[in-house]
């Protein structure tokens, strides 16, 4: 059993941009008794969640789900439509855009990086202009897919990814558009089918609340089609077994049952609250978050205001302060946990997570939290974001 040195009263705060807090109704679903998963029971749960599961992606396409990271779905996502040496054109937006690079790289595939350098080019969205100037010099059709993030949770940021459809379809190339809304789902506005994504890849630790250990898959009829001319070795992604099974609501492998539970019940919390209504409560979440952080006098680190996450906020000190250690004081101090800064951005900003299971009163207490360790940390504060978060949310 997990022993930890410090058990301090009431509940623990936590306000990292995921994994995020699971409510207890989906938690009493994971404690439900395990089935056996080649039994008649599961078959009609299965063929029930996968169905159910496409009304979050905006989908008819189907829904692969791996008992898996989101590191796992991005793998999957290449190694069931690329082959071994192909281009694929990455747009560093963040940190977890870089990381997806690194993954392909360690695949075998060639990358190209496109992007603004520096700190600055993680302040904004993902530039579709690159992409389409890009594809439309790519006249030999090299380029085999482009990889974006919708959510960036590194910085804050919410790209237009129908902008980057509209760029692929301007270029009037093939190159297959995949999409990582790991962070994203059931948090930003987001349309599969409409936007003509080809692979989205996604995670369950995020706005779907719970824990970490599903990665999902959306696939096109396109994205299908170039699996068939697929040769990257692949055994546990491979799509073609899971299509299969799926059909009859079974998995060719051992799934996550209990996890599976949790997913059905998620969804069922989501809907019933209705998807749009889970939005507008995110909007409204990362607007009084950012009207917190520019009443202290501090920076939000998205500096494009049409791509401000509703997920999480990025805030950015000032040069001279550290970022982990303020957050080492306001954990301690207040048992609240905040994000780190990844990447170029470790020691310069600090996150603040408003997704999934929280309300007005659960960022409210964030947002206090925050203000007291700012000032326990020796920052002088302009004014009080408590009161000006409380505006937004009144």
């Amino acid at each position: 059993m997990l022993k930890l040195d410090n058990h301090p009263s009431g509940r623990h705060f936590l306000h990292i941009p995921g994994p995020s807090p699971v409510p207890s109704r989906i938690l009493r679903a994971i404690s439900y008794q395990t089935i056996d998963h080649r039994g008649p029971e599961f078959g009609v749960f299965g063929l029930s969640l996968l169905t159910q599961i496409k009304q979050l992606f905006k989908t008819k396409n189907p829904v692969i789900i791996y008992p898996s990271s989101g590191t796992g779905a991005w793998e999957a996502a290449l190694v069931n439509t690329l082959n071994t040496g192909d281009l694929v054109l990455m747009y560093e937006s963040g940190h977890f855009a870089s990381l997806w690079n690194r993954l392909a790289l360690r695949m075998g595939l060639r990358t190209e990086i496109i992007g603004q350098p520096g700190i600055e080019g993680w302040r904004y969205g993902v530039d579709a202009q690159k992409i389409e100037e890009r594809l439309k010099a790519d006249t030999q059709h090299e380029i085999k897919a482009v990889c974006v993030v919708h959510n960036e949770t590194s910085t804050g940021v919410t790209s237009d990814m129908l902008a980057v459809r509209k760029a692929i379809d301007a270029a009037k190339h093939p190159a297959l558009l995949m999409v990582d809304t790991i962070s994203g789902l059931c948090s930003a506005d987001y349309q599969n089918d409409d936007w003509g994504v080809d692979v989205t890849i996604s995670g369950s630790q995020k706005g779907l609340m719970m824990p970490p250990g599903l990665g999902f898959n959306v696939i096109s009829q396109k994205a299908i089609e170039a699996s068939h001319d697929s040769k990257m070795p692949k055994a546990y992604w491979a799509w073609d077994e899971i299509l299969e099974a799926n059909k009859t609501g079974y998995f060719p492998t051992t799934p996550a049952t209990n996890l599976l539970y949790g997913l059905s019940e998620a969804i069922e919390m989501i809907m019933g609250e209705g998807l749009e209504q889970v939005f507008q409560r995110h909007q409204k979440l990362g607007a009084a978050c950012r009207a917190a952080v520019e009443a202290w006098g501090l920076e939000v680190l998205c500096k494009d205001p049409a791509v401000y996450s509703p997920v999480v906020t990025s805030v950015l000190l000032p040069e001279g302060i550290d970022a982990n250690a303020l957050r080492k004081v306001i954990l301690e101090r207040y048992n609240l946990s905040l994000g780190t800064g990844l990447g170029r951005l470790n020691g310069r900003v600090f996150r603040i997570g408003h997704l999934g299971d929280c309300n007005e009163l659960s960022l409210m207490a964030a947002i206090s939290g925050c203000e007291m360790g700012l000032q326990a940390f020796g920052i002088t504060l302009k004014g009080s974001g408590v009161l000006a978060a409380q505006k937004i949310l009144q």
